[in-house]
């Protein structure tokens, strides 16, 4: 797979390349040169670089007995 260098000295990683290694913005990735002057490209740990969302402990936590329309009607007052 082939991509160009931007005069900045980027390079965007191939899709393939970021789905093989779970790449997602804000992943901490490390670069390295082997003896074969090959680039080695590694996801740093086990998390991505990004702020976790403070959504994301209570998701899929909640123990919701009402339906929609049940809460509709208590929160607008009818009977």
């Amino acid at each position: 797979m082939a991509t160009t260098l931007t005069s900045k000295g980027q390079v965007t990683i191939p899709k393939q390349i970021r789905d093989a290694l779970n790449l997602a913005p804000g992943s901490s990735v490390e670069f390295a040169v082997n003896r074969d002057g090959e680039l080695v490209i590694h996801k740093v740990g086990g998390q991505s670089g990004r702020k976790p969302d403070r959504f994301d402990a209570a998701r899929g936590k909640a123990d919701v007995k009402w339906r929609t329309d049940e809460l509709m009607a208590l929160l607008r007052g009818e009977d």
